[in-house]
């Protein structure tokens, strides 16, 4: 199979939990800290569920396209990434997509849902590797 690179997102990490990432075009600037710390910045979950909902947000808007249906304005995820800890394996994520798709029936949301995991580059990475719940608003 042949691949063409479209983008290739750089950046640099100090740290780990407690540090800060920068990417190589200066946009993203961020201080990180642990989940349920107290100090200031975010943390690699929160930001695996912005991109994650980003990205499938526009996997559906592709899916829409691809049965010519635009999708409302008001299309939004509410993404869920949840950092467990195993008795046995170590850390896992599991997540939850969160799905509004004001003015299309629930069946064809769910149509488009299944057809954009099926796109989107984060589902392909994640799909059989974590627990993934898709839920249509």
């Amino acid at each position: 199979m042949s691949q063409t690179i479209v983008y290739t997102g750089k950046t640099h990490t100090i740290g780990g939990r407690d540090g800060a990432s920068q990417s190589s075009d200066g946009e993203l600037d961020i201080r990180l800290s642990p989940p349920g710390s107290r100090h200031p910045g975010t943390n690699p979950e929160q930001l695996f569920a912005a991109g994650w909902s980003a990205c499938f947000l526009g996997a559906i808007g592709k899916a829409a396209a691809e049965r010519k249906l635009r999708l409302p304005a008001d299309a939004a995820i509410d993404a869920e990434v949840d950092l467990a800890l195993d008795d046995a394996d170590g850390f896992s994520l599991i997540a939850r997509l969160n799905i509004s798709l004001p003015g299309i029936d629930r069946d064809t949301a769910t149509a488009l849902a299944a057809r954009a995991h099926q796109i989107c580059p984060y589902s392909k990475a994640t799909h059989g590797n974590i627990a993934v719940e898709t839920v249509i608003a």
